[in-house]
């Protein structure tokens, strides 16, 4: 949800030829759960505040994303869905994607994210979710967190 950029470019180029998807953290490494508030400290049991853990957090963990995310309450509400069950509901829902990988601490969690296989979210849910997160996404091509600029193949030598 918050990260479309391979959509524009990489998921027309890879169906045309065959290719499916695996999405990396669509729960945004916990964000999209709701467990993070604008303006609040982390809960102290949490990715966010294990600095072992809370690598490349750092683009999600502000105002804006969190207010986004915010957004999303009353839409997984209306639709009887949790926050993660909302989020892997609109990641699953795409035909290019083969699968998507979750991260879980407790078995609670695996089954919760379980739920969200084979859901159908309605044109009306996607809609306000677009709506929600208003222009929070990355939607364009850019290089991926922690991706080099420049980085060529050693046999040719360009990028």
């Amino acid at each position: 949800m918050l990260w479309q950029a391979p959509e524009a470019e990489l998921f027309p180029l890879c169906a045309a030829n065959g290719i499916s998807q695996i999405v990396w953290s669509p729960l945004a490494q916990g964000v999209l759960t709701g467990k993070y508030r604008p303006g609040q400290a982390p809960p102290s049991d949490s990715r966010a505040a294990n600095s072992d853990m809370n690598v490349a957090m750092d683009r999600l963990m502000n105002d804006a994303v969190l207010e986004a995310v915010d957004r999303l309450r009353p839409i997984a509400d209306q639709a009887g869905l949790s926050m993660a069950e909302l989020a892997l509901g609109w990641v699953l829902r795409r035909p290019e994607l083969a699968s998507a990988i979750i991260g879980a601490t407790r078995p609670e969690q695996v089954h919760a994210n379980a739920r969200a296989s084979g859901m159908q979210l309605t044109p009306d849910t996607l809609a306000a979710v677009e709506e929600a997160l208003g222009d929070t996404p990355v939607k364009q091509p850019t290089l991926a967190p922690l991706a080099q600029s420049g980085v060529t193949h050693r046999e040719t030598g360009t990028p």
